[in-house]
C-alpha cells in the first residue's frame, strides 16, 4: 500500500510571466510559439497555489496586472525597479500618480509595493543617487495603501537598511536575497521577510546563510525566468525533482519539456528541497510554514 503524502502548495512571490521569453521571443529573435498557457498549466499541476507577477515600471506593472486579471490565482506588484528609475526623472509627479493609479484601479490583485529598492551591481543602467532618490520616493505610496513592500537590493544592503529606516515602519520581503549574514540580522531586525531562489543559492557561503533565516521569516519564488537552479550551484546535489528540457531552438509547444536556461513558476520545488535539505528540516513542515508567511504577508487583509 503506497503511504499517503501531504498535498503541498506553493505560492510563488516573483515571477516575471510578462517576460517576452514566455512568447518564444529570446533577445529581440523568435524561437517557437508562445506557450505562457502551458507555463501556468504545468505550475498549476505542480502544487501552485497563487503566482505574485513582478511589475518593474508603469508599462511592466500594467502588463502584469492584465495578465494577473486573467486568472484568479495570479497576483502582481506595482512599482519601480531600480535600474529603472531614471523613467521618474522627466516628471516625478507624473510616474508616481501613474503607479497610483495602478493601484487604485487594481485593489483586488496588487498585494505589494514592488519590485523597488536599490541595485549596485548594476549603475551602468542607472545611478545610485537617482536610485535612492526614487526607492524612498516610491515609498510614499506603501503608507498610502498600506501594502507590503517587494525590495530588490544588489550590492546595497546597508543602505537599504537606511533608506527603510528613515521611512514610516513597513512589512515586506527582500526577495532573490544573496547577502551576507550581517544582512540578513539587518534586513531582519526591520522586520522584514527574506525571498529565496536560486539566485540565493549560488555559492556555499550562501546556503551557509539561508541556514539561519528564521522559519517565519522565510519565503520562496522562483524570479522565472531568471535565477534557475543550475546543476554547477552547490545546492544542486539536493534537487529530487528534476524536470526533462530541450533546447530553445527544439522546443514543441505542447510538449512535456521545458524549455533550457528558462526557468518556470513549477521549479520552485526544487528552492524548496535545497532549502530544507541545508536546514535539515521536514520538507512538508518547511513548505507549510513559507506558505503560511505568504499567506499572512501579502493575502491577510
Amino acid at each position: 500500500m503506497k503511504r499517503m503524502t501531504s498535498v503541498r502548495k506553493y505560492i510563488d512571490i516573483g515571477a516575471n510571466l510578462t517576460d517576452q521569453m514566455y512568447q518564444g521571443n529570446y533577445h529581440g529573435s523568435k524561437k517557437h510559439e508562445p506557450d505562457l498557457d502551458v507555463v501556468l498549466a504545468r505550475s498549476w499541476a505542480g502544487g501552485l497555489d497563487k503566482i505574485i507577477i513582478t511589475g518593474g515600471s508603469v508599462t511592466d506593472s500594467k502588463a502584469a496586472l492584465q495578465l494577473a486579471q486573467t486568472d484568479s490565482r495570479l497576483f502582481a506588484t506595482v512599482g519601480c525597479h531600480p535600474t529603472r528609475c531614471n523613467e521618474f526623472v522627466e516628471n516625478p509627479e507624473s510616474y508616481l500618480q501613474d503607479l497610483r493609479t495602478l493601484i487604485t484601479e487594481n485593489r483586488n490583485k496588487v498585494v505589494a509595493l514592488g519590485e523597488c529598492g536599490l541595485d549596485y551591481d548594476r549603475l551602468n543602467f542607472c545611478s545610485k543617487e537617482v536610485q535612492l532618490k526614487y526607492f524612498e520616493y516610491q515609498l510614499q505610496l506603501c503608507s498610502e495603501f498600506g501594502l507590503p513592500l517587494f525590495l530588490h537590493c544588489r550590492g546595497a544592503a546597508d543602505d537599504l537598511v537606511q533608506v527603510l529606516s528613515r521611512a514610516p515602519k513597513a512589512a515586506g520581503v527582500v526577495h532573490s536575497f544573496d547577502g551576507t549574514e550581517q544582512n540578513l540580522r539587518d534586513i531582519l531586525d526591520l522586520g522584514m521577510h527574506i525571498g529565496i531562489n536560486g539566485c540565493s543559492l549560488r555559492t556555499v557561503e550562501s546556503l551557509e546563510v539561508v541556514m539561519k533565516i528564521p522559519q517565519d521569516k522565510l519565503m520562496i519564488e522562483t524570479d522565472c525566468p531568471w535565477c534557475e537552479i543550475k546543476p554547477t550551484h552547490p545546492g544542486f546535489t539536493h534537487v529530487l525533482t528534476k524536470f526533462p528540457s530541450v533546447k530553445k531552438e527544439k522546443y514543441a509547444v505542447g510538449s512535456n519539456n521545458q524549455v533550457k536556461g528558462r526557468n518556470e513558476p513549477v521549479n520552485i520545488v526544487q528552492v524548496l528541497e535545497i532549502l530544507a535539505a541545508v536546514r535539515k528540516e521536514n520538507i512538508d513542515e518547511l513548505a507549510a510554514a513559507i506558505y503560511d508567511n505568504t499567506n499572512k504577508l501579502f493575502f491577510t487583509k
